[in-house]
């Protein structure tokens, strides 16, 4: 723990509560909170205690940072659009987070990681909330013998998009394509207008119209579970908590269909619900990869390509959701 972590884009909303739950955790853990704006980043510093702050440029190779600055890991919450984070992860032999490419945009990545693949450990992490839902997925799973269909449902608030940063990638996936992917019949496929177009029921019964999108989540879960069928959608709208008068909350369906360890056809349906948005849940990813890639958790991770599901136990993710505030909550009529 004597080197830092450098959190890029670490005064932003994901960066900021990413670091507070690393101090939270891990009192000793020095922390660098890296932006374009060095008064935002030191007040988050700050308020961390045990921090620093840096300005960084993500157009130069070396990030802008002192020769003689010394790093843990690189953790990138905002687009590393000139890749030179992952560069400057793999130059020293640093864990690298990323989780802003998305589907349509981890192509570059990939490349980068396999042609120095024996670099340093690299945590592709561009799902939903940095991985918690597959997680949350294969967690419910468990009670299954098979699965043959997996579908999710996130509802996302019209007035919880996130920062600026956040905003910017949304606008950048979306414009990249509009059809969403897919697995059916155990075939990877892309579906667009009305075929992409589904509804979703809120925790509180009001039905969204949605939208299937690419989201690295589906490859993740139909490889983890070898189910034939896998989607995910997701709706923008109020939230069932602003109905109830409250804050922006945040939620996601999961419905699983398949067979039982007894072997009799079982359908569950759950939610993960958060009331206070889908920012603590993917600072919860983004944290629980930092902490498994820097070995304070498991064993230590090898060089190359990771995903969440890969390197975190779905039942000790399921315990940090609950202990930042999220719930499950079943679905009546579950068999």
């Amino acid at each position: 723990m004597e080197r830092s972590v450098l959190i890029m884009g670490g005064s932003g909303q994901a960066g900021a509560a990413t670091a507070a739950l690393l101090r939270r955790w891990y009192p000793e853990l020095p922390l660098t909170i890296a932006g374009r704006d060095l008064g935002r980043a030191q007040r988050v510093a700050d308020e961390l205690g045990r921090a620093t702050a840096v300005t960084i440029d993500l157009r130069r190779g070396d990030l802008g940072l002192r020769q003689a600055d010394s790093y843990a890991a690189v953790v990138a919450t905002v687009w590393d659009s000139h890749l030179n984070g992952l560069r400057y992860a793999q130059d020293r032999g640093l864990p690298y987070v990323s989780i802003s490419s998305g589907l349509v945009d981890i192509g570059p990545e990939v490349v980068a990681a396999g042609l120095r693949a024996g670099a340093a450990p690299i945590l592709l992490a561009s799902h939903w909330y940095a991985g918690l839902v597959v997680l949350a997925v294969l967690g419910l799973a468990g009670e299954f013998e098979r699965i043959d269909t997996i579908e999710v449902g996130g509802v996302l608030d019209e007035q919880d998009s996130g920062g600026p940063a956040a905003a910017e990638d949304m606008a950048r996936l979306l414009a990249a394509t509009s059809s969403g992917h897919i697995r059916r019949d155990g075939v990877f496929e892309w579906v667009s207008g009305p075929d992409a177009q589904v509804m979703i029921t809120s925790v509180d019964g009001v039905v969204l119209p949605g939208q299937i999108v690419p989201i690295l989540d589906v490859p993740s879960l139909a490889v983890a579970t070898g189910a034939p069928h896998v989607r995910f959608a997701f709706a923008v709208g109020e939230s069932a908590g602003r109905r109830r008068g409250g804050p922006p909350s945040t939620e996601v369906r999961i419905d699983l269909e398949g067979v039982s360890r007894a072997g009799a056809s079982l359908r569950t349906s759950h939610y993960l619900l958060h009331p206070e948005g889908q920012r603590p849940l993917t600072a919860l990813g983004v944290a629980l990869g930092v902490e498994r890639l820097l070995g304070l958790r498991g064993d230590p991770v090898p060089p190359g390509l990771h995903t969440p599901e890969a390197l975190i136990d779905p039942g000790y993710a399921a315990e940090r959701m609950v202990e930042i505030g999220a719930t499950f909550a079943g679905v009546p009529g579950d068999q």
